[in-house]
């Protein structure tokens, strides 16, 4: 768990190299994948569950252009039936309907976790560090505080953390601006190139 916290760190700190090299020793027993599919990530996640083993969907609560792939992050769901419910009943993580914001999951876990990556935490353009977002109404407005900023990076420091055997880290593979410029393809393939081109995962 210590040394997923420090993978978890060095990825939102800008730190790929020390990412890379911590994911070495975590791999084999925590592994970690990425895919711009949704119903790949949630497939894998499902195929891990042995038993009484629990999986999950989980997004930060400002990821609400995650809608068009379906994934809803509601403001309120019932935390004892998807931390507990069987498997088969629809208010269980593991049916991967409901999704878990980091205020629901923040302290407890699950075994395999889904992470859905928005376009409110973004690479910046010069692809040193990150962009902050939040989204109002139409579009997309920058955080400027840092206490914001924190904030937000705290809350994916949150999802990241709460699968205790493995993740996957869904990014969306958006759309042509024209088409719709919130879920703009370059927001998510700067996420994606950073945990891919750099070796990360």
């Amino acid at each position: 768990a210590d040394k997923q916290c420090q993978f978890v760190d060095a990825v939102l700190d800008n730190n790929p190299a020390q990412a890379k090299m911590v994911y070495q020793i975590i791999s084999e027993k925590n592994p970690i994948y990425i895919t711009r599919d949704c119903q790949v990530a949630k497939n894998w996640v499902k195929q891990q569950v042995r038993g009484s083993q629990r999986c999950g969907v989980m997004a930060c609560c400002s990821g609400q252009r995650l809608k068009p792939e379906g994934i809803y992050v509601p403001t309120d769901i019932d935390v004892k039936n998807w931390f507990l419910a069987p498997s088969d009943d629809l208010r269980s993580s593991n049916m991967l309907e409901i999704v878990a914001s980091e205020f629901k999951v923040q302290g407890l876990e699950i075994d395999w976790g889904m992470v859905c990556w928005d376009a409110d935490l973004r690479r910046a353009t010069n692809g040193k560090g990150w962009d902050y977002y939040t989204f109002r109404g139409t579009k997309w407005m920058k955080r400027n505080k840092e206490e914001q900023k924190r904030y937000l990076l705290n809350s994916y420091r949150v999802l990241l953390t709460r699968s205790r055997q493995g993740m996957i880290i869904f990014v969306p593979k958006g759309v042509d601006p024209e088409s719709d410029p919130t879920r703009d393809s370059a927001y998510y393939d700067g996420i994606y190139n950073y945990l891919v081109n750099k070796n990360i995962i």
